[in-house]
């Protein structure tokens, strides 16, 4: 598991301040773990994380990565909301088994099974590989980039985006792709044999159709324009195929 880091939000105004940040619906943390992400305001991807509540706080589980450049951009937003965004020495289990006390179903998908922020880290022996890649399932730094959309990166299927809970960063760009146009390029789950470098571009006819990313037993999640992506694909020495 990549390296997550736990950042705790408290103050009077912790949910409303969150409420108009993010991409999810904050108040359903008092039902479970809610997965979410941060936008610029021209819609695009900043960051992904999970939040749970900690009594009247909220605690924000971000990868390691982010962590720092998310402390900056809440303080930013902050203004004069009575909120304090701290780091915190918490870590993460997770497994797909029996779920431990005090843990949280993963809100993206049931096979994703739980998540327990505690003192200790820590993951099962589950392959984490083969179920992100079967469920189409993104992550930072490898299929989502600043330039990534989270509605062509499946954030809708991945209760990570709500349309009805009024305004956020970004929400008019992603409400404007939700309603008014067709998805012509997105994140898709293809066939794959053999083996190509994460990020290596896809060709079919000779144009570039997409860029192929985590692979895991036959299947890679692969960025496609749609009306290219047809027939036989090559990325690299590897071959493709996607049916729509």
């Amino acid at each position: 598991m990549r390296a997550r880091k736990i950042l705790r939000l408290s103050g009077a105004d912790a949910r409303d301040f969150l409420q108009g940040l993010i991409t999810s619906d904050i108040n359903k943390i008092d039902q479970g773990l809610v997965y979410a992400a941060l936008l610029t305001p021209q819609g695009k991807y900043l960051a992904d994380f999970f939040l749970a509540a900690d009594g009247d706080d909220v605690l924000l589980d971000a990868d390691g990565d982010q962590a720092e450049a998310l402390i900056k951009r809440l303080t930013m937003y902050r203004l004069r909301a009575k909120v304090e965004i701290t780091a915190t020495d918490l870590q993460v289990q997770r497994g797909t088994g029996p779920a431990p006390a005090g843990a949280l179903a993963d809100p993206r998908h049931a096979d994703l099974g739980w998540r327990l922020i505690g003192a200790e880290a820590g993951e099962d022996a589950s392959d984490w590989e083969a179920l992100y890649v079967a469920h189409c399932i993104p992550r930072s730094g490898i299929e989502l980039g600043p330039d990534s959309y989270i509605l062509e990166s499946g954030f809708e299927d991945l209760n990570g985006v709500d349309f009805r809970k009024g305004c956020y960063v970004g929400q008019e760009v992603t409400a404007r792709m939700k309603h008014k146009t067709e998805l012509r390029k997105g994140l898709r789950v293809v066939e794959i044999s053999g083996s190509a470098p994460v990020g290596s571009d896809i060709t079919a006819g000779g144009k570039t159709v997409g860029t192929v990313f985590t692979q895991s037993k036959g299947q890679a999640i692969a960025y496609l324009r749609f009306d290219r992506a047809k027939g036989e694909m090559t990325a690299g020495e590897a071959k493709l195929h996607w049916k729509p």
